[in-house]
């Protein structure tokens, strides 16, 4: 495996639709409701979100090989860092040099937003380190998915819509809700699968403080929930009507968590979880415009 198929495998691929999907949202529904939109203010929004993705992703991977998380036991894909193919400082000061380019991206969308953008793109820096640095990391307590539904559902989307419009919409904070949802459930599926070599490390997640079925039924409010989402919209067409597309997909991602056993299969889950989350937003998009 050659060095650019390890970073690429380190940065997490499968799960980077999860920045995507709220920026698509955000600005397809600002180019509805004001009729145009920003295209470099858009570009640089999606950059900087993934950007900070991959930050928080490679910090993820360093620091959970130092805590003890990732060990062969592990159901999970391979980790950069546990698999000997960096040293945990050279995935950090790839994670620190992710967050360096997204800050300098956010420069230019701060001058655009002002201050609103300043105080959400260094809230969203600092959670992106938060969530696996410091004394007490957020991926080692039972807020994890919290953290993931309000940065990747709540400001992602209305920061998106925000930087297009400089003002607020009712719509905008109800379609970050399932954005936010289906977001907060590939994370609950990641700790799912690794609840026994989390707890091993001393990584507490909302999943050992839940029963296996209470776990189940939060994934199955996870991902049916937004599907309700088109009878609280106002104003808009049919069309919002499209993510129903994806619902037969998010049933059997449900029926599969309910049903099978913890093991290597929960990566597949995992990684349709993510492209269920991204088909939604795709469908909710195209649907807001038409």
């Amino acid at each position: 495996m050659n060095r650019f198929t390890q970073w690429l495998i380190a940065i997490r691929p499968k799960t980077l639709g999860i920045s995507l999907a709220p920026v698509l949202v955000g600005t397809s529904l600002a180019w509805v409701e004001k009729s145009h939109i920003h295209w470099l203010i858009a570009l640089a929004t999606l950059t900087s979100a993934l950007l900070i993705q991959i930050g928080t992703n490679l910090y993820n991977d360093a620091a959970d090989f130092e805590r003890g998380a990732d060990t062969h036991e592990r159901l999970g894909p391979e980790r950069a860092t546990a698999q000997g193919w960096f040293t945990a400082r050279q995935v950090k000061n790839a994670a620190y040099f992710a967050f360096g380019m997204a800050f300098i991206i956010g420069i230019y969308l701060a001058w655009t937003g002002g201050w609103p953008i300043v105080i959400l793109g260094l809230l969203s820096l600092i959670a992106g380190y938060a969530y696996t640095g410091g004394i007490k990391p957020i991926a080692y307590s039972a807020y994890g998915e919290l953290f993931v539904f309000i940065f990747f559902g709540l400001v992602a989307v209305n920061g998106s819509y925000y930087l297009q419009t400089l003002t607020l919409s009712t719509n905008a904070l109800i379609t970050a809700i399932p954005i936010g949802l289906m977001a907060a459930a590939v994370l609950l599926v990641n700790n799912y699968r690794d609840l026994e070599t989390d707890q091993k490390a001393g990584k507490l997640t909302l999943t050992y403080y839940l029963s296996s079925k209470q776990a189940k039924m939060l994934y199955l409010l996870l991902m049916l929930t937004p599907f309700l989402v088109p009878f609280l919209l106002n104003n808009l067409g049919l069309g919002v009507w499209l993510p129903l597309l994806t619902l037969p997909l998010s049933l059997v991602l449900v029926y599969k968590f309910l049903n099978e056993t913890v093991s290597p299969i929960f990566n597949n889950i995992l990684a349709r979880t993510a492209q269920c989350q991204l088909l939604y937003s795709v469908f909710l998009s195209v649907g807001l415009i038409f």
